[in-house]
């Protein structure tokens, strides 16, 4: 690898994606960016990121990149809620990075980042990165999808020297903190139920989670890992906290009401994701332990 200057290509550099080219540029990294977002690329330009305006799927953009370089990244969102959007970004994604890396010359460590949401356990129990699978019962179709995209990731591919995946929890971050901007806003009832556990990770603990994979050594041999703060806090109480710290007063749930996010996520009988995300493997393999350790710290820092 390019030691002097290591070059690191994100695609779908959104949210994640973009904090995690400002921090490679502080380490003088030449930084890549693909995003289907003309706005998104405007900004990464005048960071001095090279940008690729692309579908990930389409692979016409396959041509206009002949180096591979050092890491790959692939941090592309959802470009719908629908199963559809979902098989596009992720499962066709991801193929087409499969397909333009065997192409090369060069070897790369690659990472996705997943989601915590291929876990379809809703009673509260405690789940390792084992504790999925596409012959799990309860999985949500959009997580049969996410699980796919995985293993394209698990046998050897050429061109790839190693691919972790990162199974993200709850993101939340400098502007991203939706329960905070409601509050702000005056809401004080929230719809569905407050009594399940929401897992969290802050946008730069991710970052820093990328970094622990992107430059582990070689003698790690596991290829997925959860990535939480390792605290998780009911609902109620995330959202109570918030209100006491805005001095907003009391806060309610009406279970009778239901967002669409809340439809999506919860499963046939209506029960939303209620789990403790271990996080044991990342934090002993990769040696990575997260800043914001609760969503006390992380919030401390928006609010201040």
């Amino acid at each position: 690898m390019n030691s002097v200057r290591p070059l690191i290509t994100i695609f779908g550099c959104g949210y994640v994606g973009s904090a995690l080219a400002r921090k490679a540029q502080e380490r003088g990294w030449q930084v890549r960016a693909l995003t289907r977002n003309g706005e998104k690329a405007r900004l990464l330009e005048a960071l001095g990121v090279e940008v690729l305006v692309a579908d990930l799927a389409d692979r016409n953009w396959h041509r206009k990149w002949q180096q591979r370089g050092d890491y790959l990244v692939n941090t592309v969102s959802a470009a719908s809620r629908s199963l559809e959007g979902y098989h596009h970004s992720y499962l066709e994604g991801m193929k087409s990075i499969i397909a333009w890396t065997a192409g090369g010359s060069s070897q790369s460590q690659l990472v996705y980042t997943g989601s915590t949401s291929v876990y379809p356990q809703t009673d509260g129990s405690e789940v390792s990165e084992l504790d999925t699978g596409l012959d799990f019962p309860g999985l949500r179709p959009t997580a049969e999808v996410l699980l796919e995209a995985e293993a394209l990731l698990q046998e050897p591919l050429p061109g790839i020297q190693h691919a972790f995946t990162l199974r993200l929890a709850g993101i939340y971050g400098p502007g991203r903190h939706y329960l905070l901007d409601q509050l702000r806003e005056g809401k004080l009832e929230f719809a569905g139920s407050g009594d399940y556990l929401v897992n969290l990770i802050h946008r730069d603990d991710i970052v820093s989670a990328i970094f622990a994979a992107l430059e582990c050594s070689e003698k790690v041999r596991e290829r997925v890992f959860n990535v939480s703060d390792g605290n998780p806090v009911l609902k109620r109480d995330l959202v109570q906290w918030l209100a006491n710290a805005l001095d907003k007063g009391k806060t309610a749930f009406n279970p009778d009401v239901q967002t669409a996010r809340q439809r999506s996520r919860s499963d046939g009988e209506g029960r939303m994701p209620h789990r403790v995300i271990r996080t044991d493997r990342i934090r002993d393999q990769l040696l990575w332990t997260p800043q914001y350790r609760s969503f006390e710290s992380g919030y401390k820092a928006l609010l201040d």
